[in-house]
């Protein structure tokens, strides 16, 4: 029941996190281009990579709370349902380049980010 508590309670601060910085980003670039569910997911995957690799290292929690993190506070952070629907839209409106643009640099940099993400942690002193 406390891992439950521990996922939900990480889940609306990252669901709030999400709603802040993906509408932060999508104002200051002032693009048609879902920039601001792009941003997000990059950044989710970043954390995600280190957290991830940080977590599984020397640097060990307890079970609940790395849950609390990863599934609750970055799950519901990264938005591909998000992604998901925008691309949808996208198509059904004909603009089929700017769902591909938004398939490939999703997947591609989202990818590339936990990637950097592991190697960041790697990298940290201590970790």
């Amino acid at each position: 029941m406390q891992k439950m508590l521990l996922i939900f309670l990480g889940s609306g601060i990252g669901g709030v996190l999400r709603f802040a910085l993906s509408g932060w980003a999508q104002r200051l670039s002032g693009a048609a281009f879902p920039i601001g569910t792009l941003a997000v997911n990059v950044i989710g995957c970043l954390l995600i990579g280190w957290i991830g690799a940080a977590l599984t290292g020397r640097l060990l929690m307890r079970e609940e709370y790395r849950l609390a993190i990863i599934v609750g506070l970055l799950g519901s952070f990264t938005t591909f349902s998000a992604f998901g629907w925008e691309t949808f839209t996208m198509i059904s409106d004909g603009q089929y380049a700017r769902a591909a643009a938004n398939a490939g640099l999703s997947v591609i940099l989202s990818v590339a980010a936990v990637m950097a993400g592991y190697r960041i942690a790697a990298l940290w002193p201590g970790l």
